[in-house]
């Protein structure tokens, strides 16, 4: 890859300091980093007038710079993302990695490379789980259904858990991993962007399955493109 400028795109405020230095640590030295979100700016009062999900809308959560979080609706995050990526690539980066799990239609660059998460955790994951039941963690009741599509490429259908990343302490995390190695699960995957190696750490001791950290994972594919 000639370019090494490595663009990250947050649909919260940037920089993220809970994925940053997972990114880091997988990223060879070379590659430099320039960091963009959706929220960047704004304060809680504008972010509710213009990004609150309205009624029946599909909703995301992430996180602020203070550390709060705050739910989304998907439909206008999705609107700010095109102009954010158009942005980035203007600033010269070569590769863009969105750092969220959900599913966005019609996202693209102009010439540079686009590395989605909702397109690249759920296949990878299908293929590593191979005929063995999948458990996965969201942290929001109505990702359950609005996010099922994208698991589509999964062998069996998965199970489904609610955590939230942003959450105070472990204990959820802890229930919804056992939740679904009671309920069949072989194989747990943390399905956002916002989970950490703490959590990757609780929910194993939890249940004592194979955890997917979903960030992990997409920055050591990353690695091999820049």
């Amino acid at each position: 890859m000639s370019k090494t400028l490595l663009g990250t795109l947050t649909i919260g405020q940037a920089p993220r300091a809970d994925i940053v230095p997972i990114l880091e640590a997988h990223l060879p030295a070379s590659v430099s980093c320039l960091h963009a979100g959706v929220l960047d700016g704004l304060t809680r009062s504008e972010i509710a007038t213009r990004f609150s999900p309205k009624r029946g809308e599909a909703v995301l959560t992430t996180r602020l710079l203070d550390g709060s979080s705050v739910i989304l609706g998907k439909p206008a995050v999705r609107d700010v993302l095109q102009q954010k990526l158009t942005m980035l690539e203007a600033l010269g980066c070569g590769v863009i990695v969105l750092l969220c799990t959900g599913e966005f239609s019609g996202l693209a660059c102009e010439k540079d490379w686009l590395i989605e998460p909702d397109r690249l955790v759920p296949p990878v994951v299908a293929v590593m789980a191979g005929k063995h039941r999948i458990g996965v963690v969201v942290p929001l009741p109505e990702q359950m259904a609005s996010e099922a599509e994208k698991f589509r490429p999964f062998a069996l259908p998965p199970l489904f858990a609610v955590a939230s990343p942003y959450a105070e302490g472990l204990d959820a995390l802890a229930s919804a991993a056992c939740e679904l190695r009671d309920g069949g699960a072989q194989l747990v995957l943390l399905d956002c962007m916002g989970f950490t190696e703490l959590h990757r750490e609780a929910a194993r001791a939890a249940c004592g399955l194979p955890v997917v950290l979903s960030n992990a994972l997409v920055a050591r594919l990353l690695a091999e493109l820049v």
